[in-house]
């Protein structure tokens, strides 16, 4: 038993400095790095970010490196955070920017804003910091940034369902990923989400595609039964109710994707069918 726990152990410490290993930072001119940090992963997340951690794990956190740049005063931090998939990657990123920042076309996608660049590509989520406002070492993080993307590579584009939300009204670069409780509800994950804007009317559209058809049943079944109603139709469906934690809901379902719409009212039936025959109809 004792000879099991610790190859275990053994194993676990290979795993981790694999890990590390297939990380290769770029040289930076006129920089030095200094590597001081462990490879952190969920177990010690929370030593390097505290309580924003669980945040990060809830969406598929694997590992992060650290490394920082020096010239004399000036630091440059690079922090590499590994996930699990590119949407579990864009749905922390999206979860950390505002439509307000600079965007930049780096990596799926990315933003700068004082002397911070973010930016996600393939299933890495990677932040750039210095506190210096020189010029100088705001290009060289920029000029770091590029590197970096360079060298992940991966997929560079944004999650492929955030391509069926209608253009019109929606609030750009504030698409978020809900990958647990969509709408507070346990039996509703991996959700994405748009906001829209259309004249007086705000309101929230979620996307979620399942394995098969049949998990999108189930789904929809447990929605619709919180509100005491059941689906007639086997493999689509179209419905308005109210949801006791959200007010009125419209949803509906074709194949294995289901749209749900929050924030109109029940006689505003006419965009919401918009909307979701706009979605559906995409991939249908």
């Amino acid at each position: 038993m004792k000879k099991k726990f610790i190859t275990g152990i053994l194993l676990s410490l290979i795993s981790l400095v694999v890990a590390a290993q297939e990380i290769t930072f770029p040289v930076l001119e006129g920089y030095k790095k200094v590597m001081k940090y462990p490879v952190y992963t969920p177990d010690n997340l929370w030593d390097h970010i505290n309580g924003a951690a669980d945040g990060y794990v809830a969406l598929g956190f694997v590992d992060l490196n650290v490394v920082e740049y020096k010239k004399g005063k000036n630091i440059i931090k690079l922090e590499i955070y590994r996930h699990s998939d590119h949407t579990m990657a864009f749905g922390i990123y999206a979860s950390e920017r505002s439509p307000s920042y600079r965007f930049l076309n780096l990596g799926a996608q990315g933003y700068i804003t004082g002397g911070v660049i973010n930016f996600f590509t393939g299933n890495f989520y990677i932040k750039i910091r210095t506190h210096s406002n020189k010029e100088k070492v705001i290009h060289a993080a920029e000029s770091l940034a590029v590197k970096v993307a360079a060298m992940l590579g991966g997929d560079n584009e944004m999650p492929a369902l955030l391509y069926q939300f209608p253009e019109e009204g929606k609030k750009q670069n504030e698409e978020t990923y809900i990958n647990e409780s969509v709408l507070g509800h346990q039996f509703l994950n991996k959700a994405f989400k748009a906001s829209y804007s259309v004249g007086s009317d705000e309101f929230d559209v979620f996307l979620l595609k399942f394995r098969s058809q049949a998990e999108a049943l189930e789904a929809a079944k447990k929605y619709l039964s919180s509100a005491d109603l059941e689906p007639i139709p086997p493999d689509n469906g179209k419905f308005v109710f109210t949801d006791g934690y959200n007010g009125t809901i419209f949803l509906a379902w074709v194949e294995n994707e289901i749209v749900i719409i929050s924030g109109l009212a029940r006689d505003q039936s006419d965009i919401a069918d918009k909307y979701i025959s706009a979605i559906l109809d995409k991939n249908n």
